[in-house]
């Protein structure tokens, strides 16, 4: 699929946003640990949830849709042996499996994650904390070996506060006797979400939203269950950067905004307008959303770098989206992706719009604005955010520029397009 945009025109209107698909996927992952269905509500209908789905219904579950509600049902056993390989490597989520999974077989087999190309994202974090529980890995070419005999709670150190580690950990402390201690864990929106589901069942935890995180399992998980998933921090931040890179006044509803604070904290200091409407919880009963309202705004460069930390930090995914803000911005500014070796090597795909970008190292980029946009041909990195970037670009740049390939787009957001033109974008599906 194909996006082609007419930009250089400002939006206008009112967006929702949608719930999360990194909540999604762990709590997806998450289902494995009951005997009974559960059932999940605002589920995205997104690529990445579809190879999730593809997976588990290769081994036995029974998915069912009804609008956005998604109704999982156990079979009376999994066949791990059946397992579609083609779609788990499609998703770094897979390696999430393996939490489940081993209260399901003492051995079975899992294909090497896949998922954003980024660099060297290691899994020695999963393997080092998953071992403290009793669990033997073995990384081969292509799949991991995973064994465990009797598991057993124990005190964890995180080698890294990584998201899907904590979450990994989590399911498979929730169903081992005795508390389990995680220390520098993520604190991240989609941990707090699998927190809260695995609490439905009476597992008990400690500490959620900080970085130490004590679990009290629980023998069995058998008893139907509904979760309502929390809104995306990380969408809301795309329709932010869009809001400031086109000099656009829309209004932003259901921002998580307990994970966003940094981000507009430091967009304020860059000269950029906002104002909060209301504050309210979500359907889910937990997550603190309010509505943003967005005004065209004259934008300077920061002085210092803007750079990600794990929660309460800047949010790693929520990075990329300052690149195109900053070649609005006047002067010049240094973004430090850190994390990825490879993700700041994408944002030099911008100096085909016009943006002036200068690569320093792998990891840093300066950006010298502000930026007289362009239209252009770009093919998708294959990189979920360094491709919604280009995208934000587009919608900025004056003329008719097209945006091949956009699978990796269509991982993380659902029915993208058609959600712009609702703001007055100019984008079509083409061939």
């Amino acid at each position: 699929m194909n996006f082609k945009i007419e930009g250089g025109k400002p939006l206008s209107g009112t967006i929702s946003i949608n719930s999360s698909k990194n909540s999604a996927v762990g709590i997806l992952c998450a289902s494995l640990l009951n005997k009974s269905t559960t059932t999940i509500t605002n589920v995205p209908k997104i690529e990445e949830v579809y190879r999730i789905l593809e997976v588990l219904e290769s081994i036995g579950m029974k998915a069912t849709w009804n609008n956005s509600s998604l109704t999982l049902t156990p079979p009376k056993k999994y066949l791990i042996e059946n397992l579609n390989e083609e779609s788990a490597k499609k998703t770094r989520s897979i390696v999430m499996f393996i939490g489940p999974l081993i209260h399901l077989f003492t051995s079975f087999k899992i294909p090497q994650t896949g998922g954003c190309k980024l660099g060297s994202r290691t899994v020695e974090p999963h393997l080092l904390a998953l071992k403290k529980l009793g669990v033997t890995i073995t990384t081969k070419n292509d799949h991991f070996e995973v064994k465990r005999k009797k598991l057993h709670a124990n005190e964890i150190v995180m080698y890294e506060s990584g998201d899907t580690t904590t979450e990994n950990i989590l399911m498979a402390a929730a169903k081992i006797q005795g508390t389990t201690e995680i220390r520098l864990a993520s604190a991240n929106y989609m941990v707090q979400d699998v927190c809260h589901f695995l609490e439905l069942f009476g597992v008990v935890i400690e500490g959620v939203g900080t970085t130490t995180l004590k679990i009290t399992g629980v023998k069995e998980m058998d008893m139907p269950v509904s979760y309502t998933l929390s809104e995306d921090p990380i969408e809301a931040m795309l329709f932010i950067s869009i809001a400031a890179t086109t000099n656009s006044r829309i209004t932003i509803k259901k921002c998580p905004i307990e994970f966003l604070e940094l981000e507009l904290l430091k967009l304020e200091q860059m000269g950029f307008k906002y104002k909060i409407l209301k504050s309210y919880i979500s359907a889910n009963g937990f997550t603190k959303l309010v509505d943003i309202e967005t005004f065209p705004s004259t934008l300077k460069a920061l002085h210092e770098k803007i750079y990600a930390r794990p929660f309460p930090g800047l949010n790693i995914d929520n990075l990329p989206f300052f690149v195109p803000i900053a070649a609005r911005a006047k002067g010049k500014t240094l973004i430090h992706d850190w994390v990825y070796e490879n993700r700041a090597l994408y944002y030099l795909e911008l100096s085909k719009l016009g943006v002036d970008i200068l690569l320093a190292d792998p990891h840093r980029v300066f950006i010298t604005g502000p930026t007289k946009f362009k239209s252009a041909e770009v093919i998708c990195p294959p990189a979920l955010r360094p491709a919604a970037i280009i995208l934000i670009a587009m919608l900025a740049a004056p003329g008719s520029s097209l945006l091949r390939n956009v699978y990796s787009i269509n991982r993380g957001y659902e029915d993208l397009a058609s959600r712009l033109r609702k703001l007055g974008a100019n984008i079509k599906i083409a061939k």
